[in-house]
């Protein structure tokens, strides 16, 4: 019994250790990240957002992450400095950073069943979702991803 306590409180000391260090590599928001060259609005909420997809006839690309999270930072790092990718993805959509961890991150993760990082949406002007991902996407996936979701907005309007 007393084996079995020991094994037990080592493996969630091995557990809470490998999540702690990830979570302490970088404070980057990814809000941030100079080196991207994906245009992110800058808003409290998404409501906020959505108006304005509506105002543009644009759908509206979500990322889902937190300052912890590898994938996330390889997406910020490889995927959205791509110039590629960033023009596909600010000519065709508005883009909308969430941290799920603050401000109203926690929130919306909870609307949008989010529980995984990144996890990546396309979302209507009313908030619908027309394409999701859970897990980080290069250039031809996402791309691939965007066009579902504009021919799915312009089927749905």
């Amino acid at each position: 019994m007393r084996r079995s306590l020991f094994i037990a409180l080592g493996l969630c000391a091995l557990i809470v250790a490998g999540c702690g260090g990830a979570k302490k590599t970088t404070n980057n928001s990814g809000n941030n990240n100079s080196n991207s060259k994906v245009e992110f609005i800058n808003s409290n909420t998404l409501t906020a957002v959505l108006d304005r997809a509506e105002s543009k006839d644009k759908v509206v690309f979500v990322d889902f992450y937190t300052t912890w999270c590898m994938p996330c930072k390889l997406m910020d790092e490889e995927v959205f400095t791509d110039n590629t990718t960033a023009a596909y993805l600010n000519k065709n959509f508005l883009n909308y950073k969430v941290n799920a961890e603050k401000g109203n991150g926690p929130n919306l993760a909870t609307v949008y069943n989010v529980s995984v990082y990144p996890t990546l949406l396309f979302l209507d002007e009313r908030g619908r979702v027309l394409e999701r991902k859970e897990g980080a996407a290069f250039y031809t996936e996402l791309k691939e991803m965007g066009d579902r979701a504009i021919a799915a907005a312009n089927t749905v309007q």
